[in-house]
C-alpha cells in the first residue's frame, strides 16, 4: 500500500516537472499567479547555480579534493588508477567563469525563444511556464559543457563580458531599490492617512534618518582609510563627486515644485539611493590596485600596514566584505524582480512590466486534483519573458565578477589582478544610476502632458 501511495506521490510529481502549468510552489502559494511562480522557479535556478559558484570557490576546497585519492591531477593516487581530472579548472575563479557562462548562455537561449511572447495563448509560453525538469536538466549540461572549453583566452574574453553586463546589472539594481522605495514610501504614507496613526511617519523618519547616517558614516571612513595626504588623487574625487550628488538628488526631491508633481517623492528614496551609491563607491574603491589607496578589511582590523608586501602577490581575498554585502544586495533584489508588483509606470516602462500584477488571485485544482496557480496571462503577459531572461542573464555575470572580487585573471597563472577599468566601470555606473533617480523627479516638469504616475 505505501509502495502505491508513493508511486502516485512521484506520478504527481512528475506531472508538475513535465508539464505545462506550474504547481511546483502551489502547495506553499497556493493563491500565487501563474506569473509569480514561473519567475520564482527561474530565479531559484540562477540561486542555484550561485550556491554552486559560491562551493566551488570556497577557500581550501582545491586541497581537499586533491586529498581525494585517484581523483585530482597531481594529488593522491591509487596504484594502477591514473588521476584524469584537472582540479584547477572545477575550483577557484576558472569554476566560476564557466558556471556562469552557463548560466548566462541559458538564460540568453530562452531571451531569444521568448521574444515577443503576448499572453498565454502562445505555444511558447508553456514552455516558459513548464517543463522545469527538461530545462534543469538543459542547464546542467550547458554547465558540463563549459567545463571542457579550453582555456586559451577564454578567461580575458569573458572577463570583459562581465564587466560590460555587471555595468548594466547595476543599474537594474538601482532601478529596483528606487522602485521598492517607491512603493515603501507610498504604502506606509496612505497608511499613515488612513489609520490617523503617527507611528508610520515615525518608521518613514527613523528608516530615512538611519540610512542618511550611515551614508555619511560612510564618508567619513572612506577619507579616512581609502584617501592618503599626498596620493589617491581618484578616490577623493570620486568620494567628492558622490557627495555631492546626493545632496543635490536629496535636495531637489524635497522642493515644492518636485512635491507638487511627485508627492510620494521623498527623502526615503534619496537617502536609500544615497546609501546604495556609497556602497558601489566602496565597491569601486576596493578594486584599486595601488595598495596604499585599497587597505585589505584584514589590514584594517589588525592595524597592520597595507604597504607591507605580500607573500604570495597572486594570493586572491575572495570573500572580502563588499563581495558579500554585494551578494545581499543581489539576492534581495533578484527576489523583489520575481514578486514587484509595482504602481511606478516609468519603472515599469524600463522593467517591462505591467502594473500592480503580483501575488494576487486564486490557486484553481485541475482534473488531476493537483493545485495549481492561476494563469493570469491569458489576455495579456504580466512582463516581458524575453526582458526577465536579460535581466537573469546580467545577474549571470554580474555573480561572476563579484564573486572573484572584479579580478581580472592572467591567463599564463592562477593569480588574479585587480585592473583600474573596473574601478571606472563601477564609478560611471553610479553616476549614471543617480542620473537616472534625478531624472525621475525632474521629468514631470519638463514634459507635463505626459502621465509619470
Amino acid at each position: 500500500m505505501g509502495a502505491c501511495l508513493a508511486l502516485c506521490s512521484l506520478a504527481s510529481c512528475a506531472s508538475c516537472l513535465c508539464g505545462s502549468a506550474p504547481c511546483l510552489l502551489c502547495g506553499c502559494c497556493p493563491s500565487s499567479n501563474n506569473s509569480t511562480i514561473t519567475r520564482l522557479v527561474f530565479s531559484f535556478f540562477l540561486l542555484l547555480g550561485t550556491m554552486v559558484s559560491v562551493i566551488m570557490i570556497l577557500p581550501g576546497m582545491e586541497t581537499q579534493l586533491r586529498k581525494i585519492p585517484g581523483f585530482c591531477e597531481g594529488g593522491s593516487t591509487i596504484p594502477g588508477l591514473e588521476n584524469h581530472v584537472n582540479c584547477d579548472v572545477i575550483v577557484g575563479y576558472k569554476s566560476v567563469y564557466r558556471m556562469c557562462f552557463a548560466m548566462t548562455c541559458f538564460f540568453f537561449l530562452f531571451a531569444a525563444l521568448m521574444i515577443r511572447v503576448r499572453s498565454s495563448k502562445d505555444p511558447r509560453a508553456a514552455l516558459q511556464n513548464g517543463f522545469w525538469f527538461f530545462k534543469f536538466l538543459i542547464l546542467i549540461g550547458i554547465t558540463v559543457g563549459a567545463f571542457f572549453i579550453p582555456d586559451g583566452t577564454f578567461h580575458t574574453v569573458w572577463f570583459y563580458f562581465g564587466v560590460v553586463g555587471s555595468f548594466i546589472f547595476i543599474l537594474i539594481q538601482l532601478i529596483l531599490l528606487i522602485d521598492f522605495a517607491h512603493s515603501w514610501n507610498k504604502v506606509w504614507v496612505e497608511n499613515a492617512e488612513n489609520s490617523d496613526n503617527k507611528c508610520w511617519f515615525a518608521g518613514l523618519m527613523s528608516f530615512t534618518f538611519l540610512y542618511f547616517a550611515l551614508a555619511i558614516t560612510a564618508v567619513v571612513l572612506f577619507y579616512v582609510y581609502y584617501t592618503q595626504p599626498d596620493d589617491c588623487t581618484e578616490h577623493k574625487v570620486f568620494i567628492s563627486l558622490n557627495l555631492i550628488f546626493c545632496i543635490i538628488i536629496s535636495v531637489v526631491s524635497i522642493l515644492p515644485k518636485i512635491q507638487e508633481a511627485q508627492p510620494h517623492s521623498g527623502l526615503l528614496q534619496a537617502s536609500l539611493i544615497s546609501l546604495y551609491t556609497m556602497y558601489v563607491t566602496w565597491s569601486a574603491m576596493t578594486n584599486n590596485p595601488n595598495r596604499n589607496c585599497n587597505p585589505s578589511l584584514l589590514s584594517l582590523v589588525s592595524n597592520v600596514s597595507s604597504t607591507e608586501p605580500s607573500a604570495d602577490p597572486g594570493q586572491v581575498q575572495w570573500w572580502d566584505a563588499q563581495g558579500i554585502v554585494g551578494l545581499i544586495i543581489f539576492l534581495f533584489c533578484t527576489l523583489y524582480a520575481s514578486i514587484r508588483s509595482s504602481s511606478n509606470t516609468q519603472v515599469n516602462k524600463l522593467m517591462q512590466t505591467e502594473e500592480g500584477k503580483g501575488f494576487g488571485g486564486e490557486g484553481v485544482v485541475g482534473e488531476d486534483g493537483i493545485l495549481r496557480a492561476i494563469d493570469d496571462e491569458e489576455e495579456n503577459v504580466s512582463y516581458s519573458y524575453s526582458f526577465f531572461h536579460f535581466h537573469l542573464c546580467l545577474a549571470s555575470l554580474y555573480i561572476m565578477m563579484t564573486l572573484t572580487n572584479w579580478l581580472q585573471p592572467d591567463t599564463t597563472t592562477q593569480a588574479m589582478q585587480s585592473r583600474m577599468p573596473a574601478v571606472w566601470v563601477k564609478m560611471s555606473s553610479s553616476w549614471l544610476g543617480l542620473g537616472l533617480y534625478l531624472w525621475t523627479l525632474i521629468a514631470p516638469l519638463i514634459f507635463p502632458d505626459r502621465d509619470f504616475n
